[in-house]
């Protein structure tokens, strides 16, 4: 799940000030789960972004606007509307601003309402944790499950670093060393000979950016 938060109203109302005629678009699953472009969100925006003076045109919350053919239906299902727009406000993720961007025929101005934050797994509480840092070299195999490159500060494949203390991470007292948490994991699965083991460097060019996936037809 992709996490994003709102910009702060007046930043929004900043990027927002050549632009009248306004069109919201959302997002019906991570956006929405994380409270940031959801049915609520959308229509508090409006009410904000009415008070602030703009014309808010309308609005439509694709289930995912990063997938192109959902947002090219909505944008499609709203042409009408979309033709009288100064601007499109997206509260979503960076991932579905650009898709709109991309998708839009008429050539909109395309904003964010909001921040993206981080890849991240939400709890039964409904918290999100950020807990893998999508490197394109995943060692999960080989470290009980439990990601260093995100979790550990310092992203090491060979830990820990001699900066632990208690169990406890040298650059935030507060949150236990990752790889003391792979030595118990691998300890209980009774894998600590793989412990052991000295990693080679990462691949960091499969982390080069941008980058892309092109599926076979």
């Amino acid at each position: 799940m992709i996490i994003s938060q709102q910009k702060p109203l007046e930043e929004i109302v900043k990027a927002l000030k050549d632009y009248n005629k306004v069109f919201l678009i959302g997002c019906g699953e991570c956006a929405t789960t994380c409270k940031s472009g959801g049915k609520d969100e959308l229509l508090k925006m409006q009410q904000e972004l009415e008070r602030n003076g703009k014309i808010i045109l309308g609005a439509c919350i694709p289930d995912a606007p990063c997938v192109a053919a959902q947002i090219k239906t909505e944008l499609a299902k709203n042409i009408k509307l979309l033709r009288q727009a100064d601007a499109v406000l997206v509260l979503a993720c960076g991932l579905g601003v650009q898709s709109v961007k991309d998708n839009d025929r008429l050539g909109l101005v395309v904003l964010p309402a909001c921040n993206t934050l981080f890849g991240a797994a939400m709890d039964s509480q409904g918290n999100f944790y950020e807990k893998c840092s999508m490197c394109g070299e995943c060692v999960l195999d080989i470290t009980g499950g439990i990601c260093p490159i995100t979790l550990c500060s310092k992203g090491l494949l060979n830990g820990p670093c001699g900066g632990v203390n208690r169990g406890k991470c040298e650059a935030d007292k507060e949150r236990d060393c990752a790889w003391v948490l792979i030595y118990k994991e691998m300890e209980k699965r009774k894998k600590i000979n793989e412990f052991r083991k000295i990693q080679g460097p990462k691949d960091f060019k499969k982390a080069g950016r941008p980058r892309q996936l092109i599926m076979p037809k």
